[in-house]
């Protein structure tokens, strides 16, 4: 028979835990509180003491209340798998998880957090929580994500030493959650590949056209547009801001985000951070791109969905499976 510590949880969104998925053993003082039992025991039997015996027995009752009081502790919580946002390799990947207690007592002293696979008795950054009576309560629990692709969430533990301390109480569930992670942008990246008007390295210029007149500055706007006359009078007291030349007629060049067009010398994961970071810097500067790589095709756009979807297609590169 398999030792419960060792048993893998089912892979759930949601699971309710129930007297036979928690298990319970005697912590070093509930060892300690059983010794002293039996030595209590044999010295009453030695002496015939009627109180003797009326005081082990006692104390052996408490025993058995605090074993089931431990248990009901964590029996009947439902625990359910929240969200888990997106993040870039080398940060922290976090995951929110939920405790839902549908009872009439409070659930103290509750310890929860990872417990992956080869480590039977230890349990990483656990926080200790409680559930009040038909409450909830959410935890966030982080693991580190070194790499990119589909991150999932470790086997989650949660323990109880509630109310005495004298057993430990413990139950395992595998949330069905994880998180999708980004290749690290690459930190010295070349200047974004706009095309147009070859320059002398290799990339495309902004083309200007019509001169449409002065607008208030915008993030992203090129030094060069400033309008510095125009800056020059403005006076302190009218809030000085700056001002830039605004151009009609396809002022910004074509910016398309391709990774064929990238040196194939290059490291694949370079490659992928590249793309990563021009990403970032294109949606920094507010300039429309497209976006190519492998089967995935975006035509030219800007906001959060874009974004995503180009990351997305960075995370899942080469992953057969991924979707």
């Amino acid at each position: 028979m398999a030792r419960p510590a060792s048993r893998m949880p089912e892979r759930s969104a949601a699971t309710v835990l129930t007297m036979r998925r928690v298990y319970v053993l005697p912590s070093r003082a509930g060892v300690a509180y059983v010794a002293l039992l039996v030595l209590m025991l044999v010295g009453a039997i030695n002496y015939t003491l009627g109180l003797g015996f009326a005081l082990t027995f006692f104390a052996g009752s408490c025993a058995i209340v605090d074993m089931v009081l431990t248990v009901r502790n964590l029996a009947g919580l439902r625990l359910l798998a929240g969200r888990a946002q997106p993040v870039f390799a080398g940060e922290e990947a976090q995951f929110e998880l939920q405790l839902h207690n549908d009872g009439q007592a409070d659930r103290c002293a509750i310890r929860i957090g990872f417990h992956p696979a080869g480590t039977p008795w230890r349990t990483q950054s656990a926080h200790a929580v409680d559930v009040a009576a038909g409450a909830s309560t959410a935890v966030t629990l982080t693991v580190p994500a070194s790499r990119r692709g589909w991150l999932v969430a470790p086997p989650v533990r949660l323990t109880t030493r509630f109310p005495l301390g004298l057993f430990g109480a413990w139950s395992n569930w595998q949330p069905d959650l994880r998180v999708l992670v980004y290749p690290f942008p690459e930190q010295d990246a070349p200047p974004l590949p706009s095309r147009g008007d070859a320059s002398a390295e290799g990339h495309g210029t902004v083309g200007l056209d019509n001169f449409a007149g002065i607008r208030s500055y915008q993030p992203g706007d090129p030094m060069r547009h400033l309008a510095w006359r125009q800056i020059a009078r403005l006076h302190p007291e009218d809030g000085g801001q700056l001002v830039t030349k605004h151009f009609d007629g396809g002022a910004v060049a074509e910016l398309l985000l391709d990774f064929a067009d990238l040196p194939l010398q290059l490291d694949l994961e370079l490659r992928l951070a590249r793309m990563a970071q021009w990403v970032l810097q294109a949606e920094a500067r507010a300039l429309p791109y497209a976006f190519r790589l492998g089967h995935h095709h975006y035509p030219a756009a800007l906001g959060d969905a874009h974004r995503a979807a180009c990351l997305r297609a960075l995370a899942l590169y080469g992953d057969a499976g991924g979707t």
